[in-house]
């Protein structure tokens, strides 16, 4: 069961109101049982004006009674005709229709600015398709003269807690898709040996037989 709005004030009027027990009115308000024992004592939240739940619709007078009568019943809050707020759908941000001339600007100045972002993230960020963004970055976008690069956050089409979250999840995947193993004969021991070999006076390197010597020893 959901908690009331305000859960404090709503204890306030329940211990003012009713002979509900501690325990019930604390299970009623998700509050614990000594909080609900200090608020009647006035120990927490002195002088806090009561919140009538039954007023509120979240609980009701013949359902307050049965619990008056038995301290072991709880309270049930009443079935309410009132629709429930969904929640947001995973998706492309939607974007106000007052907002929606800025996109090709946020787009361009993404684009500029973190080129590491991908398509699918701009699109998320702005609220965008795929192909405005190719537009954009082509530069085939119907308007691409009058386009002039302009941050999304301050522009209010993205949060920045939102753009710097795409930012570092951009950076990550860039650090290891794009990371290239080196090549074949150009590990760490291949290049110590070059740079031994670099490094290695020209003296002790054996010198090439000279015509002469080679002479005698062909005799």
């Amino acid at each position: 069961m959901a908690a009331p709005l305000m859960p404090k004030a709503t204890a306030v009027w329940l211990i003012e109101n009713t002979t509900l027990t501690f325990d019930q009115i604390a299970e009623f308000c998700g509050l614990h049982r000594l909080e609900v024992q200090a608020i009647a004592d006035g120990e927490v939240a002195p002088g806090m004006q009561g919140l009538d739940p039954i007023v509120a619709g979240e609980v009701t007078m013949d359902e307050i009674r049965r619990c008056e009568a038995d301290p072991n019943a709880r309270m049930i809050a009443p079935k309410t005709t009132v629709p429930q707020p969904r929640a947001r759908p995973k998706g492309a941000r939607y974007t106000p229709v007052a907002k929606r001339q800025d996109r090709p600007d946020a787009i361009a100045w993404l684009l500029k600015n973190y080129p590491e972002l991908s398509d699918a993230q701009i699109s998320k960020l702005v609220g965008t398709t795929k192909t405005t963004i190719a537009s954009v970055r082509d530069r085939t976008h119907w308007n691409a003269s009058q386009i002039k690069p302009q941050n999304p956050v301050n522009l209010g089409i993205c949060s920045s807690a939102d753009l710097e979250k795409a930012i570092q999840l951009a950076r990550a995947r860039a650090g290891t898709v794009h990371g290239t193993a080196p090549a074949k004969g150009e590990g760490p021991k291949a290049k110590a040996s070059k740079d031994e070999e670099k490094d290695e006076p020209a003296g002790n390197k054996p010198a090439a037989d000279e015509p002469g010597e080679a002479a005698k020893a062909g005799g």
